[in-house]
């Protein structure tokens, strides 16, 4: 079983910088594919990046290619999203997500075992 708590978020303006962090609780992070996903209202649930368990490969969306960069401490049982250049439709709660088998790295919502909370990260124009 793997808990997840992301932080982090808030209220930036458009270029500008945010860093959300998600912790997770459990013995089995380090064997875990890890990945961020984000929701608008009204919007399905998107990916946004991935990490595999040893944090070695990332993919990224298109969208934020260049811009978000997803890292992976196993000694701290913790990921990073450091997101840069911030745009107006990054606006979303952001998600962080575990999956237990770690041979693959998914890029849909249902390839993930576990789901922290979310946290909320608005950017204004």
């Amino acid at each position: 079983q793997v808990q997840l708590v992301e932080s982090g978020g808030g209220l930036v303006q458009a270029g500008g910088s945010l860093r959300v962090s998600c912790v997770a609780s459990g013995r089995t992070f380090s064997r875990c594919v890890m990945g961020w996903f984000r929701q608008a209202p009204g919007e399905e649930r998107e990916f946004v990046a991935a990490i595999s368990w040893s944090g070695r490969s990332t993919y990224d969306a298109d969208s934020v290619k260049g811009r978000f960069t997803i890292s992976k401490d196993n000694a701290k049982n913790t990921m990073y999203l450091q997101m840069n250049n911030l745009k107006p439709e990054d606006k979303a709660v952001y998600y962080c997500a575990a999956r237990r088998n770690k041979v693959e790295v998914p890029t849909t919502p249902r390839g993930y075992d576990y789901w922290g909370q979310g946290t909320q990260v608005t950017v204004s124009s």
